[in-house]
């Protein structure tokens, strides 16, 4: 399943409200602040992601590690 931004933003978001934090308002900045630590995650794993192998498909891009 591949990763992207948006749909990682939205998962920090659903946890920052369980965790009781306010995404609206005029000093609400908790969507900021998922949509910057979203960005960072997928840009720093999409920078440091190198292909380990195959899978049974052949695809080489199935197996990634995180160096």
């Amino acid at each position: 399943m591949a990763m992207s931004k948006a749909g990682l933003k939205t998962k920090i978001e659903t946890e920052m409200v369980a965790q009781g934090f306010v995404l609206v308002g005029a000093y609400a900045y908790g969507s900021k602040l998922a949509e910057a630590i979203a960005n960072a995650v997928i840009d720093e794993i999409t920078i440091n992601a190198r292909c380990n192998g195959a899978d049974s498909n052949g695809d080489t891009h199935a197996a990634v590690e995180i160096v």
